[in-house]
């Protein structure tokens, strides 16, 4: 797929098929996320790959957002340790930069996604650090239900969001 065509179609996915997302292709989509650009190149990240039914199902009751979670078979959890980086505290650039690369190289293999943010959001944090035994010096991000669309032509349609009151040129307001 061509790169231009992947942006603009990537949308957020909330209703899923049942079909299984083989293991290489999450190792496709985590290497992808791991070549995101990154503060100092410290690269902050790291990923939990969540297939266990009852832990997917678990999940919105601490996240009012992924409730379409319990249609996947697989999710990733996307979290941050800043321990001992040079720039502890861009870690959430970071870990967005590694998301979206992650979400793109779904769209790119046909899957969907949705971003369902996790940080700053303290039950979000305390639910996930209890469910996945994350420890408390490791910052979970974001969850990220993968698979495949019930309706891709609906899911993955063109969209073009550009809107140039939005662009200032050389300085604001022009």
């Amino acid at each position: 797929m061509e790169l231009y065509e992947t942006i603009t179609t990537r949308r957020s996915v909330r209703s899923y098929r049942d079909d299984h997302i083989p293991d290489e292709t999450i190792e496709k989509l985590l290497s992808a996320a791991m070549l995101a650009p990154s503060a100092g190149n410290q690269q902050p990240w790291c990923f939990i790959v969540i297939r266990d039914r009852v832990k997917l199902e678990k999940i919105p009751l601490f996240h009012p957002y992924c409730k379409m979670i319990t249609q996947v078979g697989v999710a990733i959890i996307v979290c941050a340790d800043p321990t001992g980086k040079k720039w502890p505290d861009l870690w959430p650039q970071d870990c967005s930069a590694a998301l979206q690369n992650l979400l793109l190289a779904a769209r790119a293999e046909g899957l969907g996604t949705v971003w369902t943010g996790v940080y700053p959001f303290e039950e979000r944090m305390a639910g996930c650090r209890e469910l996945f035994a994350i420890p408390e010096h490791i910052f979970p991000f974001a969850v990220v239900p993968l698979g495949y669309p019930k309706d891709p032509a609906g899911a993955f349609k063109e969209k073009d969001r550009y809107k140039p009151e939005l662009v200032h040129r050389e300085i604001w307001g022009h």
